[in-house]
């Protein structure tokens, strides 16, 4: 891993952040953004200390070493929200539907992790992939074996990556290898508390990995857990699958229905995040907006294995709005890049508004709703950087280049990847020094969202030093 920086140093270049939802800018979504033409970003002891136009921020740093990027687009690290440690061997592995994938791809895989030198040798290899998509931090799952956290979080702690995870909760709907007993989850998940949440950049989400794979007991331990530990994170699955919601409700009949069960055990609430909640009802939506719960919209598996849409136009409600975080969900997503993430996402909004503009059914219009399904590069970058962040709680450290912030972010060369990329961003912009404006900016960016994947990410930084930079090639 090649590394740049010193422990105080500045990075000039081409900044864009957000300090702003642009939802809420509906029409001048650029209100939402800043964009520093020729800027320059202070960094001391991997934090943000200072940012700003280069001929302000400049003066008051004298002598102080100065890391040029020229030609690239410097963005808030990327977030995702959902991703499957011990999966990504088995991307893009066929399966015929989520519950079958799972039993004959990701179970066996899965089991391989209880061998703490296989999870080594993985971690290496995901967070390798992970930098070389541009991704900074991640909330991930691992499996119900204790060496399979121990070695994720060690990992990230080598690379000094901010990251939550835990151990997984699952003692039904897989084989006996593939689970752990309640008890032992317990205990084991408050010692793994104790040994790494708040260590360094490392934060802990207690993990019932599912309602439909976890008994009473589980979910009661899960409960518990977040009790004694309030500062914890949860993570789990939500009504990915129709066929999952009604085992869901057999599974808990006191439960009017999915929601309910995570709500019966205190789950659900601002540190919670569930991925997919494609089968939410309108009622749910607004339970999750009530508690402050975050839903990880995960578009590259919801297709890869035929699950659904994700309503989120619906999540976007003004009056109920739920936090959304983007997330890749490999293996069942089949691309780390956010930047291939963004794209599927914005397909799926584009489905959805036509679903909901009269068109089809005059009775299903509503306007309001469609709009808010489409994702223009402001609501797209948005989920991936400052929207994440918000939806899981990281804001205060995460997001854009707000001095006192951590100094995550990735370097975007906007004309690489297909051949004919280059033109087309000629197009956008005719100017060769680059963007001369917000809107111009943010077209070369739909470019890369529409078009790219991790062939446009030049370097990633970790806290204010160069964790990734790519290859050269003939």
């Amino acid at each position: 891993m090649e590394k740049g920086g010193a422990p105080r140093c500045a990075i000039r270049g081409m900044f864009f952040d957000f300090l702003d939802d642009p939802w809420k800018h509906a029409g001048k979504e650029h209100e939402a953004v800043r964009f520093l033409r020729d800027g320059l970003l202070v960094v001391e002891n991997g934090m943000i200390r200072d940012f700003g136009l280069f001929e302000e921020v400049s003066p008051r740093h004298p002598g102080l070493e100065v890391v040029s990027l020229p030609g690239r687009l410097l963005l808030p690290g990327f977030i995702d929200g959902h991703v499957h440690f011990p999966q990504l061997r088995v991307m893009g592995a066929y399966g015929s539907h989520l519950l079958d994938w799972l039993q004959q791809r990701v179970f066996p895989e899965e089991r391989k992790y209880s061998d703490r030198d296989y999870a080594d040798k993985a971690a290496g290899f995901f967070f390798d992939a992970l930098l070389a998509a541009g991704t900074t931090t991640c909330q991930a799952f691992t499996t119900s074996h204790p060496a399979a956290t121990e070695a994720f979080f060690e990992e990230a702690a080598r690379r000094n990556m901010r990251v939550i995870t835990g151990l997984t909760g699952m003692d039904r709907f897989a084989p006996e290898a593939n689970c752990v007993g309640s008890g032992d989850f317990y205990r084991e998940s408050r010692r793994l508390i104790g040994r790494y949440h708040r260590k360094g950049r490392n934060l802990y989400a207690i993990t019932p990995r599912f309602a439909v794979g976890c008994t009473d007991a589980m979910l009661e331990y899960s409960r518990r857990l977040k009790a004694e530990f309030p500062d914890c994170w949860v993570n789990t699955h939500i009504s990915e699958n129709p066929a999952e919601v009604p085992v869901a409700r057999e599974l808990f009949p006191d439960c009017q229905d999915y929601t309910a069960v995570y709500e019966r055990y205190g789950l659900l609430g601002p540190k919670c995040t569930a991925g997919h909640g494609i089968w939410l009802s309108d009622d749910e939506m607004r339970r999750f907006s009530e508690a402050g719960a975050a839903i990880a919209f995960c578009p590259l598996s919801n297709f890869f294995l035929g699950s659904g849409s994700f309503r989120l136009g619906r999540a976007m409600d003004p009056e109920h709005p739920v936090k959304v975080v983007l997330g890749s969900d490999i293996g069942g997503g089949n691309a780390l890049s956010l930047l291939r993430v963004m794209e599927e996402a914005y397909k799926v909004g584009m489905c959805n508004a036509t679903l909901l503009d009269g068109s089809l059914d005059p009775r299903a219009m509503d306007l309001a709703e469609a709009e808010r399904n489409k994702l223009s590069p402001y609501r797209a970058y948005y989920l991936s950087t400052l929207g994440g962040a918000r939806a899981l709680c990281l804001d205060d450290l995460l997001g854009n280049f707000e001095p006192g912030k951590e100094a995550d972010f990735v370097a975007l060369d906007v004309n690489a990847g297909q051949a004919a990329m280059a033109w087309r961003q000629s197009l956008a912009v005719k100017d060769a020094a680059g963007p001369r404006t917000v809107d111009e900016a943010a077209e070369l960016l739909f470019g890369v969202m529409a078009l790219g994947d991790d062939r446009n990410v030049d370097e990633t930084w970790i806290a204010g030093r160069r964790a990734y930079k790519k290859a050269a090639t003939a």
